[in-house]
């Protein structure tokens, strides 16, 4: 199931750059397509968080975790299928879930807007918006630029779902921390817990995969933040081993807990796509979140204590 709309130069710009580019340029170009994703993104929101500026961090996955679970929200209203899916001559170089068959829509998404654009221009756009620095800001537009490119080339997005996602994504960079502004930080809980009740309407109506890891994600991060202030308060640190140390153990637990959480259920339950995996994929991306930004950094002040 799923609606196909486009304009006529779309599909012609396609096929002409995969034709042009080829497939081993298609599959060069293809590589900018991770730094739009959850890897890349994750490993700058563990520097930012648990050793370069914890505030920082914060206010770098408040505004990703709005932009990660209003995507999915939105292509599951639009529900538009990929171009691959509809133009014979457009070829696939980067489904968006390789284990996944290329036409199983709950695996690979649907299109309108792209989440790599849009999640791209979300976070490099907040680390100028913070840092407010001319040379991250360069870095801030040529990445997302590179990203939503990649994702034309590869065959997943019209160019007009790339564009709807670098927007959307500057949109959240303005909007979101002026918002919070307003509010206060005394009632940041209040606003945490308002955009979480809002986004759940998706329960009810989005079908694919993404909305429940987005929901995840959301979830523990809010709980992970108000755990941490109230009791974990850890420090940063600048120091070079142990930023090297605490992100790699970070990646130590992430890899360790979402292995873990999966292995109570067969690998045909989670791909099944039903309501129950959906809801699996849910509380385990808010139990891998939570332990990752709230209980993993009380190791770091249970070693700063044995420094001392």
């Amino acid at each position: 199931m799923g609606n196909t709309f486009y304009f006529g130069f779309e599909p012609q710009l396609m096929e002409w750059l995969q034709n042009l580019l080829g497939e081993a340029g298609a599959g060069f170009i293809s590589h900018f397509s991770a730094l739009g994703e959850e890897t890349v993104l994750l490993f700058i929101l563990g520097f930012l968080y648990w050793c370069y500026d914890k505030q920082f961090g914060i206010y770098i996955g408040t505004n990703a975790v709005l932009g990660g679970v209003l995507n999915p929200l939105i292509k599951n209203i639009a529900l538009r299928l990929r171009p691959y899916m509809v133009h014979e001559n457009i070829k696939c170089f980067r489904p968006v879930e390789k284990s996944g068959a290329l036409d199983d829509i709950s695996a690979q998404g649907y299109s309108f807007p792209s989440a790599h654009s849009m999640n791209s221009a979300t976070v490099y756009g907040s680390l100028a918006g913070y840092l407010k620095n001319r040379f991250v800001l360069i870095i801030a537009i040529i990445i997302p630029f590179l990203v939503g490119i990649s994702r034309v080339v590869v065959g997943v997005h019209y160019p007009t779902d790339v564009l709807t996602g670098w927007a959307t994504g500057i949109a959240i960079v303005f909007i979101v921390p002026l918002i919070y502004e307003k509010v206060g930080e005394e009632r940041r809980s209040l606003l945490n817990l308002i955009f979480f009740a809002v986004s759940s309407i998706g329960f009810f109506y989005c079908k694919t995969s993404d909305y429940y890891t987005a929901m995840g994600v959301m979830a523990g991060f809010y709980l992970a933040i108000e755990f941490e202030k109230r009791f974990v308060n850890f420090e940063e640190t600048r120091k070079p081993l142990e930023i090297i140390i605490r992100l790699v153990g970070g990646a130590a637990v992430y890899l360790v807990l979402n292995t873990a959480l999966k292995l109570p259920f067969s690998k045909e339950f989670l791909a099944s796509n039903t309501t129950g995996a959906f809801m699996v994929r849910f509380i385990r991306y808010t139990i891998v979140v939570f332990v990752m930004l709230g209980v993993y950094p009380m190791l770091f002040k249970f070693f700063k204590k044995k420094e001392n």
